[in-house]
């Protein structure tokens, strides 16, 4: 059921290109209705942390799942840019010296480095409210239900019991040592939440039955667990030119990941059993969801 890489490849870079255009469109300078102004160097800070770079995964899932079920393609890429924007926002926060203190993202010095530590913050704040204002908007989907699930979904998996707990959890870890049980639920939370959340954001969107929104969520938590664990393997293994960040930071910082409990091979080897599981779960929705079976892959098996 998995498409050919080419194919997938295209599809990828594809999504990422259309979902650039609509960020590049939602990060304009010039305000909104309800909007004062937006300040020239706010809105240029916000544009180096999301623009120009990235392999849009979150907003790829949402964009792919949304297809499965014949949703509005404007619909789409409006959605897979809040994705991003949020997304952005948390590594925004993640990079400032307070967290991970990093210097990296995406090749690129982090907003605190290019610009100040301020504004960073203020960055973060900014995306993060814009990918609410993103959902909420009539444009994104006439159905003020619809909408409502959108930021009720989004604030579920970026907030307190998802994202935001997540990384609580995660500076907790540097201090504690989590067992097995502890790191899978952090992992969850962290980075699996939102990952998930844009699976099942495409799902609404294209008004699935409950009984396939619980299959694409079940399928959105598999993934999002790969993803940590591929990202945890990179960390441990890739070198900061080919990631574009630094690594290694996770050991030496002493957090708790599968990597650090049980090594290299024994995670691969469970990345091996999830992506099988991802495709047992989207069995049913036949070539349907032969893009999203390759995405199992490519995020188990990625370099970058």
């Amino acid at each position: 059921m998995v498409r050919l890489d080419d194919d997938f490849a295209a599809r990828l870079s594809g999504a990422a290109s259309a979902v650039e255009r609509a960020l590049d469109r939602v990060l304009g300078s010039n305000p909104r209705e309800g909007e004062i102004a937006r300040p020239v160097r706010l809105v240029e800070a916000m544009r180096h942390a999301t623009l120009g770079g990235g392999k849009r995964l979150r907003a790829f899932l949402a964009i792919e799942t949304a297809r499965m079920f014949d949703a509005d393609m404007e619909s789409m890429l409006r959605v897979g840019a809040a994705l991003e924007c949020l997304h952005a926002y948390s590594l925004v926060h993640d990079d400032l010296p307070a967290m991970d203190d990093d210097d990296l993202r995406r090749g690129r010095p982090t907003v605190h480095r290019a610009f100040d530590e301020a504004t960073a913050i203020l960055a973060g704040d900014a995306l993060q409210t814009l990918a609410f204002d993103i959902l909420a908007d009539p444009v994104t989907d006439a159905d003020p239900l619809v909408r409502a699930d959108l930021v009720l979904g989004l604030a579920r998996a970026s907030g307190l019991g998802g994202m935001a707990g997540g990384q609580m959890l995660d500076l907790q870890a540097e201090t504690e040592t989590p067992d097995e049980v502890a790191i899978r639920r952090l992992q969850a939370m962290k980075t699996g939440a939102l990952i998930r959340f844009s699976c099942e954001a495409g799902a609404l969107l294209g008004r699935a039955s409950a009984e396939d929104r619980a299959r694409i969520r079940r399928f959105g938590e598999i993934i999002g667990l790969a993803f940590q664990l591929a990202d945890d393997i990179l960390d441990e293994t890739a070198t900061t030119e080919a990631l574009g960040k630094a690594t290694g930071k996770d050991s030496s910082r002493g957090k708790g990941t599968l990597v650090g409990l049980y090594g290299v091979t024994p995670v691969r080897a469970m990345l091996d059993d999830l992506v099988l599981e991802a495709e047992g779960v989207l069995a049913p929705f036949g070539e349907r969801a032969a893009t999203l079976a390759a995405a199992a892959h490519f995020v188990a098996n990625r370099e970058v």
